[in-house]
Formats: C-alpha cells, sequence, structure tokens
C-alpha cells in the first residue's frame, strides 16, 4: 500500500457510508508542521526568489590569460583569427551599439559573429539607458553562444559620450548600477566591465568605483590607465592600475595600456592584476603574443610580415565574400590595419630593445624593398601593399584611415 494512504482522514468518510450521503466537506491535506506557513510568507517567499538570479552555469576563469582587446574597426573576426594563431587566449567583438542590435541591423550583428578557433570568446555592448541595455542583453542571451558579455564604460568618443555612454556612464553611478544589475539579471554567462581611470585627467574614479561594480554583479572589469580626456597622450597609469587592484579585490581586474612587448608585460604583472588586455599592441604586431608566451623578442622578416597579411585577406574574403564587394570591404579593413602596422621597427633595426608604444618611428631604409614599404606612413604605400594581395584598386579610390592621427596624408 502506498505511503499516506493508511491515514484517510475521517471526515472524507473513509470508513464507508451508504452511497446516498451528502458530499463530504472540503478538508485540509495533511502537511508536516514543519513545512506549513501563513499565505502572505508563501507570496513573499516566491516573490523574494523570483527576484533572485539564477546559478550561473558558467564562470570565467581567466587569470593569467592574454586578452585581446575589442578594438572598433581593426578587431574584425579575420584579424581576431591571426591574433588567435600568435597566441592571444581570449577574443572579444567589436563594440556594438546595443539600440543598433534591438532595432535588427545586419551590420551590428555581424559585429557579434565568432569563429570557430575563438574558445573564448565575448561580445561588447555600449548603451546608455538600463532598459535598452538589459532587453538587448535578454536578447543576446536566447540568441548567441559566447562566454561573457562586457560593457564599455571606456569609450571617450564625442558621439557617444554625449549620448551618456561609454566613459560617461562613470559619472553616472546611478544609471550604470541599473544597467550592471539589469543586464546581470537576464544573463547566463559573466558580465564583465572595461572602465578608464576616470574622465578628466586629474580625477581619478576607477578606485572608487570597482567595489560597488562587485556588488552590483560583475564578474570581472578591465581598467585602461588612462582617463578620458587624457586619451593617448601620455603613457598609462600603471602605478594607479596597481593600487585600483586592492580596490577591486576579491573582483579580478585585468589591466590595460601600453604594452608592446614582454617586458612591458611582465612589469604590468608585478602590479598584480589577474591578467593582460592587449589593444594597439597587438595592432602594430600581432604576434606580441608569442613573444610574451615565449619571453622572447621575434625579429621577423619582412616577407613574414606579408605572409600574415595575406592569411588576413584570405580569412577577409572568407567572411565578407571573394566577389567584388567582398575584395574591397577586405581591402579597407587591410589598410586600417596597415595604417598601424607601419609604426612597428623590426627588431633587428633597434640600437636598444625594446620599442616603446609611445615612441613613433623615424624615416629609416629597412634591410630589403618590401620592409621599407612596410614602414612608410603614406596612405598611397598601403594601397600599394593591399594591391600586392588584392589586386588594383577601382578607379577614383581614396582612403583615409578613420582614427586620422595628424602623420597620414
Amino acid at each position: 500500500m502506498a505511503e499516506g494512504a493508511l491515514e484517510a482522514p475521517a471526515e472524507n468518510g473513509g470508513g464507508g457510508g451508504d452511497s446516498g450521503a451528502s458530499a463530504p466537506e472540503r478538508g485540509v491535506a495533511p502537511i508536516k508542521p514543519q513545512y506549513l506557513t501563513t499565505k502572505e510568507e508563501f507570496h513573499k517567499f516566491l516573490e523574494a526568489k523570483g527576484q533572485e538570479k539564477p546559478c550561473q552555469e558558467t564562470e570565467l576563469d581567466i587569470s593569467g590569460k592574454l586578452y585581446l582587446a575589442p578594438l572598433t574597426t581593426c578587431g574584425n573576426l579575420p584579424f581576431r583569427r591571426i591574433c588567435k594563431r600568435f597566441g592571444a587566449d581570449v577574443t572579444c567583438g567589436e563594440m556594438a551599439v546595443c539600440t543598433n542590435l534591438l532595432q535588427g541591423q545586419t551590420s551590428e550583428w555581424a559585429l557579434l559573429k565568432r569563429h570557430q578557433c575563438e574558445d573564448i570568446f565575448g561580445v561588447q555592448l555600449e548603451g546608455a539607458f538600463p532598459d535598452t541595455m538589459t532587453k538587448c542583453a535578454e536578447l543576446l542571451n536566447r540568441t548567441i553562444e559566447v562566454d561573457f558579455v562586457d560593457i564599455n564604460v571606456g569609450c571617450p568618443i564625442d558621439l557617444v559620450y554625449k549620448k551618456g555612454g561609454g566613459c560617461a556612464l562613470m559619472n553616472r553611478s546611478a544609471k550604470f548600477q541599473q544597467i550592471v544589475r539589469g543586464m546581470n539579471q537576464v544573463l547566463d554567462v559573466p558580465l564583465t566591465v572595461k572602465i578608464r581611470t576616470g574622465v578628466q585627467e586629474r580625477v581619478n574614479l576607477a578606485h572608487r568605483l570597482l567595489p560597488e561594480l562587485w556588488d552590483w554583479g560583475a564578474a570581472l572589469v578591465t581598467l585602461h590607465g588612462r582617463s578620458r580626456e587624457q586619451r593617448y597622450t601620455k603613457l598609462a597609469d600603471w602605478p594607479y592600475i596597481k593600487q585600483c587592484v586592492k580596490a577591486a579585490s576579491p573582483m579580478p581586474l585585468f589591466g590595460n595600456g601600453d604594452i608592446l612587448s614582454y617586458e612591458d608585460a611582465n612589469r604590468a604583472m608585478q602590479t598584480g592584476i589577474a591578467g593582460i588586455m592587449i589593444g594597439r599592441g597587438a595592432l602594430l604586431k600581432p604576434w606580441l603574443f608569442t613573444e610574451i608566451k615565449e619571453q622572447r623578442h621575434w625579429d621577423i622578416s619582412s616577407s613574414e610580415r606579408l605572409d600574415i597579411l595575406r592569411d588576413f585577406t584570405n580569412y577577409g574574403l572568407e567572411h565578407w565574400g571573394s566577389d567584388t564587394q567582398g575584395v574591397e570591404k577586405t581591402r579597407r579593413f587591410l589598410l586600417e590595419w596597415l595604417s598601424f602596422l607601419c609604426r612597428y621597427v623590426p627588431v633587428g633595426l633597434l640600437e636598444q630593445l625594446p620599442q616603446r608604444i609611445n615612441e613613433r618611428p623615424p624615416y629609416y631604409l629597412g634591410r630589403d624593398y618590401l620592409e621599407t614599404l612596410m614602414a612608410s606612413q603614406k596612405a598611397a604605400d598601403w594601397i600599394r601593399i593591399s594591391e600586392m594581395l588584392l589586386g588594383p584598386v577601382p578607379p577614383n579610390f581614396v582612403f583615409l584611415p578613420k582614427h586620422k592621427a595628424n602623420a597620414y596624408k
């Protein structure tokens, strides 16, 4: 006999009566006393539990790993494939604007595409308002496979800043908190945040925000050691990043800024950070990841560098298409990258190692024609390199790099 069938309540007529008797009164199921509660407590419990975030199925354990920064324009999928080949451990898609994603813009959704070689991959969202950022996070949670979602609180450009996004969130702590808590609530993967030291050059904010970010639900934060105002006019403030490691604890803090050699990486790790994010250094030399892992300077030849560019164009044609439109899109992104690559000075030409990221190279003649051509800061020469790989440019072709640095004509 099944358990519970032995004690039928008396009011239910369990002893058997005549079939004409009236229907028995409604009784209460005999719950054990320790489980009983009141109606008010019952609904209060459910409401409280409903607001709790379910246990995350995944954890983000990337301490000690090399993280390729999400780079607008240049951090495209073909470039990330190049960096993965040279040893980048963690990759992240280019900054995607949440309102564009919610509007279904195909070009914005393309930024979230992941290549199969990207084994630890995240996407980065930019937005200024809790409702749209949370809706977008909820949509991504249902539609794409990623290992983490990052909030961009580092973008310094006016277009983003004046709308209250990017760096501006550092001064809008109420909105910032609502965004982090809201996104964390709807995501099943860890939420990370990228910030700067602050907005103004001498007013550091990061050390005050870091403990709060941990309370709000961030799993990891990356700190770029510059303010919005500073941009790239001065070196990254690594002593301040070191100070922020303590403020962030127990949350892992990654550091970012001016890493161009394995010596730079070693010094950065001595600050106590959990790991390094590499941005411009990877654009100047994507083999930097290999140099850091193997603790050496790589005197890479011009022919090896051309092979890297050839691989990039092949990846580009695979990603954007091999028709005329795909070829020209690949060319545009190659030229954007070449506007950074020209700043690399070959190891064998340096009197003193390593090259510093803030040192502009002088005019020099390389060890062969190709090495010299790759050092040119003229767009016409970058176009010539693109023609070696993709054929002649269309008539009346003009190229101006998006970052429009002063050195480029």
